[in-house]
């Protein structure tokens, strides 16, 4: 499976952006997905997860109340509404498809990795 992350760009503090994640097919099985980002010098993080069917979501407690994931299995997509941003959420997002059909948070329950796309924020 190859993922495209789209949607990144430049924004004002307190603004929006939708980022998007293509999937180029259905998985073989039921999926859970994610979004991760890296900001430069740290880490890979883990951000959101949804399971298979979206019923289920998390957050990571820094993006909690601003951002919402979602899916839409028809059309293989995963989006992530960021609302409210902050200059510290500026970094390189990530999706990503997990090993399983739940919510994960690990990094090494992934398997496959979109290309990343950069959002960076402006105080």
């Amino acid at each position: 499976v190859q993922l495209q992350a789209s949607g990144g760009g430049l924004v004002q503090a307190g603004g929006s952006l939708r980022l998007s994640c293509a999937a180029s097919r259905r998985t073989n099985s039921n999926n859970g997905m994610g979004w991760f980002r890296q900001a430069s010098g740290k880490e890979r993080e883990w951000v959101a997860s949804i399971s298979w069917r979206g019923g289920d979501t998390n957050y990571a407690d820094s993006v909690k109340g601003r951002f919402t994931i979602s899916r839409d299995n028809a059309k293989n997509i995963m989006y992530l509404q960021m609302n409210n941003l902050k200059p510290e959420d500026t970094a390189v997002y990530y999706c990503a498809v997990s090993r399983y059909s739940g919510v994960t948070t690990h990094l090494d329950s992934y398997r496959h990795w979109g290309q990343g796309t950069l959002v960076t924020v402006s105080s």
